[in-house]
């Protein structure tokens, strides 16, 4: 007989955990995974990476869910290696050979077409990919051997950088918008080089402020402590590190929560981080205009007494 599974008591978790997402997993393998392993009710994560892609994946616990969506927005950075000179069905390196042509490339052709992709430019999202049509997922459509209208695009490269690793191997490093498809990028480099290409790996190094430096693999998070897995967690307020800051005395702090406009002599704002005062905890975003302070997205009291008292755990653990 097979022993009876252990049921995960799940608990109140709230924070950002930046994974190092492993070659293979789907996003949303990797949040459950590390939802298992902090025993999280809530959980999600700020846009999704290809199986075939690594790096950061900021994944968003409890109260931080509710601010996931700025990190949808954020500016992504990329590592690439494109092989050029064969392309394939799906754009990378698992689709079938579809086209091979020879390789005449220099550093002043590399050099040319790294400008011609850098700023304003459009896409054709790739048939291989998670955008719905008609609630349904392009790379649906594309397994059942059906190809759909896609409208272009309009993103941004901010910095592109091509270099020849070998004749027919070219690492890509590009920062850009949301919406931007590598894999279609490392396509269309390689039809403006005369030779086609395909991805071969792909990696996200940045989203937004985080970095990978600062993530964690599921490895090493297995390996850790129950206390210590709580330790790798940011607080919520990290995804809304850039907004402006204020911060409320206890009435206007609970008024505030309550979804009350608070007066005072703010200057006008999009994005405001609000704080409470006594206790210093994170209250949640806001914009102000005309001296008023308009609430946005907002923690609840249990939530703000769930992450004090967490936080209080974490500093008297060892």
């Amino acid at each position: 007989m097979n022993a009876p599974r252990t049921r995960v008591q799940r608990r109140p978790v709230h924070g950002v955990l930046l994974l190092d997402k492993p070659l293979g997993l789907s996003s949303n393998q990797a949040l459950q995974k590390a939802k298992w392993l902090l025993r999280a009710e809530k959980a999600g994560h700020t846009g999704t990476l290809d199986p075939l892609a690594t790096g950061v994946l900021p994944l968003c616990f409890g109260a931080a869910t509710k601010f996931s969506q700025l990190h949808l927005d954020a500016d992504k950075t990329y590592v690439a290696t494109a092989r050029l000179g064969v392309k394939t069905s799906t754009g990378d390196a698992e689709g079938e050979v579809i086209a091979e042509r020879a390789v005449q490339v220099t550093a002043e052709d590399l050099a040319r077409v790294a400008a011609q992709f850098t700023g304003p430019i459009r896409q054709v999202p790739p048939m291989h990919s998670a955008l719905k049509k008609d609630g349904k997922a392009l790379y649906e459509y594309a397994r059942e051997g059906i190809e759909v209208e896609r409208a272009p695009r309009d993103v941004v490269i901010h910095e592109l950088s091509l270099t020849a690793i070998e004749p027919d191997l070219v690492r890509i490093v590009a920062r850009v918008s949301k919406g931007t498809y590598i894999r279609t990028l490392g396509e269309d480099i390689g039809e403006a080089l005369g030779c086609g290409a395909h991805l071969r790996s792909l990696r996200r190094t940045a989203t937004g402020d985080f970095a990978e430096a600062q993530c964690v693999t599921l490895e090493a998070l297995e390996a850790l402590g129950e206390a210590e897995r709580l330790a790798r967690l940011l607080p919520a307020e990290s995804l809304v590190a850039g907004h402006e800051r204020v911060t409320l005395g206890t009435e206007d702090a609970a008024r505030f929560l309550s979804g009350l406009r608070r007066r005072g002599d703010w200057a006008d704002a999009g994005e405001v981080a609000v704080f409470g005062r006594d206790p210093p905890a994170f209250l949640g975003s806001a914009h102000v205009k005309a001296h008023e302070l308009i609430p946005g997205r907002l923690l609840n009291p249990i939530e703000i007494q769930q992450i004090l008292l967490n936080a209080s755990i974490c500093e008297t653990t060892p």
